[in-house]
């Protein structure tokens, strides 16, 4: 299915802008509108620009899942109930998921220099898992108003020795918002970062028709609340897409042991210039190491190595049938293990097989 779709078969292209229950919201393509309205130019009907539309039973029975952020062909739309039915899902060109979103091109990592303080451990942490995804990543510094411009100059001096020119914005006076429009302009862009550093309300500066609902920040965690529930994708003025994603303040590092080392951009720049003596190196004690030196992230990228190793380890025992160790609890980033019970050893027979089993009792001591 190609993209050059008649809108005389009644059907039309758009982007799934939110899933909510059973129901996709659905931003019709300009085109496809214009023609549809040209058609109809002997009516009043005025077309709207959104679709509330249900998936065809035929991909519930085929498995095809439907993202936020996915181009969907809608056949047959009912322009005067502003319904439709999603008939087809086009080829993704990337996927996330977590959050589960579709097409998107570029991370747009949100944090904040002040209240809450800026944690180098956790920006690094945001920063290997939107590298994890191969997508342009755009570091962005709000609250920039409350501090110096040479807190300003140390803080971006140590954040381009980790391989990226931050941009310090501040949404409540208006700094360098406009520049920042111009990087998502014509890009399918997602927002990211701890809560509490003013994602919303960056996006209510940038598309104030979106009203996103604006928390605080917990004056005892010095940390943010969450406030969005869910993804959705909004329109920017001058072209693009960009979605709000729930905040949270530790996200999950998914990479196997081999791959995490290119996630940090300061390592890729040494492994470009040099091999390690060994190809499966993990950059940890072995001889002839490139990427093991000085560099202050290093250390981070030993901690994150062991929580690879740690996930590896655990998915590995969940497979294997045979390990007498189960997962207990997960806490703080920590796994802990506990001896499995031996099933069949332990489980209280069904009331069917105690009256079977005394039957058989009771015929045996008859014969």
């Amino acid at each position: 299915m190609t993209e050059n779709l008649q809108t005389a078969t009644g059907q039309l292209l758009g982007t799934v802008l939110a899933v909510q229950a059973n129901y996709y919201r659905v931003q019709v393509d300009l085109a496809d509108k214009e023609d549809m309205e040209d058609k109809k130019a002997n009516s009043t009907l005025s077309l709207p620009n959104l679709l509330l539309c249900t998936r065809r039973t035929r991909l519930k029975k085929i498995g095809q899942q439907v993202m936020v952020g996915d181009r969907v062909v809608v056949a047959e739309p009912d322009w005067i109930g502003g319904r439709g039915a999603i008939s087809e899902v086009l080829p993704r060109q990337s996927k996330l998921n977590r959050p589960a979103i579709a097409n998107v091109n570029q991370i747009l990592l949100l944090f904040a220099v002040m209240d809450p303080p800026l944690e180098p451990y956790q920006l690094s942490r945001f920063l290997i898992k939107a590298e994890s995804t191969g997508l342009n990543v755009v570091l962005c510094l709000n609250k920039s108003d409350l501090i110096s411009q040479q807190e300003q100059h140390e803080i971006s001096d140590r954040l381009m020795k980790w391989g990226y020119q931050p941009i310090f914005i501040s949404v409540r006076v208006g700094i360098n918002i406009d520049k920042l429009a111009n990087q998502l302009k014509d890009n399918i862009s997602v927002v990211a970062g701890p809560s509490g550093v003013g994602k919303s309300s960056f996006i209510n500066a940038l598309i104030p028709t979106a009203n996103l609902r604006v928390g605080e920040v917990s004056g005892k965690l010095a940390r943010g609340r969450h406030t969005t529930r869910h993804v959705e994708l909004f329109e920017l003025p001058n072209g693009g897409l960009l979605a709000d994603t729930p905040g949270f303040n530790q996200p999950d590092l998914d990479s196997d042991p081999e791959d995490l080392v290119h996630s940090f951009k300061e390592a890729r720049e040494r492994l470009a210039v040099a091999k390690c003596r060994f190809s499966n190196c993990l950059h940890k004690d072995e001889p002839g190491c490139v990427v093991r030196g000085d560099w202050e992230r290093y250390l981070h990228y030993l901690d994150f190595l062991e929580e690879a190793i740690a996930r590896q380890n655990q998915l590995h025992q969940q497979a294997d049938p045979e390990s007498n160790l189960k997962l207990k609890i997960k806490a703080q980033g920590q796994n802990q293990y506990e001896p499995k019970l031996e099933s069949k050893k332990y489980r209280r027979s069904s009331r069917r097989t105690q009256l079977q089993e005394l039957q058989n009792l009771y015929r045996d001591e008859e014969s």
